[in-house]
């Protein structure tokens, strides 16, 4: 592969396909660039395998299955190809095409790696791909038009550890191994506050897309809480419940806050002269917690036009105040509380 393949991979087109998460990326420590690029845009056209809809459930689990194998092994070009017959030529997102023809690049990419980076990003990968093999095998077909529900709490707790707490773990090992930052807390801490972080991201973004979800078939609202305030999966697709379903939200909420505090502990750990990777981890937290306040005001959460986003100008906002701020942990902590404050005197009203 040569430098200028790479370059166009971790340039144009992860800024393509990566959305904010390219603000992230760019502000991360040098080294810590390539393995956590890699192994977004792998995971990503994971993603977009186990998505695109107009093929069938059933092929689109083979096609990811035979994925994950050539991360962890060696590249099937006969196996990417289907992948670009059958799902690239798909895909109506001109991106996301180009991602899924850019493969053979990308897992070229990933065995130049050294084996410590290269074992972290197949890790990570393969539990990420875990996450989207259970939705296929969990959730009936979008047009099916049938809904499926996690069942307890417990179910989604590990959900959103593959989908985003083993993130966490990754990239506590990469800020180990890359920039060698050293914690008083001990690595093992780190990486348990990591994942809480990578939980919270994730169930605000359960929340926050709840209403768009039900709408293709799945409910991760699980049975056993939605049955605790007299509802089932499928009344949550009836006008007027939303209002009805506010306990759920803000039990879930409450569990995000829990988890959200363990991400402050995370971000005033990190050494203060590592300002990039500071901000890396702080930014995440802020755009939570401000889309957690939108959601607590916002009663009709679950109609798909009503999702509570912040505005793109809000982030850059709050990108932009955060830089004076990074290197204070009485500012940072400030910040967060206040916003966790806001969120429960909101949850009150």
């Amino acid at each position: 592969m040569t430098n200028t393949a790479s370059a166009s991979l971790l340039g144009p087109l992860l800024k393509s396909v990566s959305r904010s998460f390219y603000l992230t990326l760019r502000i991360l420590p040098g080294g810590m660039r390539e393995p956590i690029a890699l192994a977004y845009l792998l995971a990503r056209a994971a993603d977009t395998i186990a998505d695109t809809t107009l093929i069938a459930r059933e092929k689109r689990l083979e096609l990811l299955l035979s994925f994950r194998s050539q991360v962890n092994t060696v590249p099937d070009w006969e196996a990417l190809k289907r992948i670009d017959v059958e799902v690239a030529k798909q895909q109506q997102d001109s991106n996301e095409k180009v991602l899924l023809e850019s493969l053979g690049s990308a897992l070229s990419l990933l065995s130049r790696l050294g084996k410590t980076d290269r074992d972290a990003v197949r890790n990570i990968v393969s539990t990420l791909t875990l996450a989207m093999e259970f939705d296929l095998n969990t959730f009936p077909s979008e047009s099916s038009g049938r809904l499926g529900a996690l069942k307890e709490y417990s179910e989604l707790d590990t959900y959103t550890y593959m989908v985003a707490g083993c993130v966490g773990e990754f990239w506590t090992q990469m800020t180990v191994e890359q920039v060698h930052a050293t914690y008083a807390a001990g690595i093992e801490t780190m990486m348990q506050r990591g994942i809480r972080l990578g939980k919270a991201l994730q169930l605000t973004n359960i929340l926050r897309d709840c209403g768009k979800d039900l709408l293709i078939g799945r409910c991760y609202l699980p049975e056993e809480m939605l049955g605790r305030a007299s509802l089932t999966p499928q009344d949550l697709l009836k006008p007027g419940t939303p209002l009805a379903a506010r306990r759920i939200l803000l039990e879930l909420v409450t569990k995000a806050l829990d988890h959200y505090r363990e991400g402050l502990r995370y971000v005033l750990a990190l050494p203060r002269p590592m300002v990039r990777l500071r901000l890396a981890c702080l930014w995440p937290i802020l755009i939570g917690l401000e889309t957690l306040l939108i959601l607590i005001h916002n009663d009709l959460w679950l109609e798909p036009t009503k999702a509570s986003k912040l505005r793109r100008i809000d982030v850059y906002k709050l990108v932009a105040c955060s830089i004076p701020v990074v290197a204070s942990n009485g500012l940072i902590r400030s910040w967060v509380e206040r916003l966790v404050a806001e969120i429960e005197v909101s949850m009150k009203q």
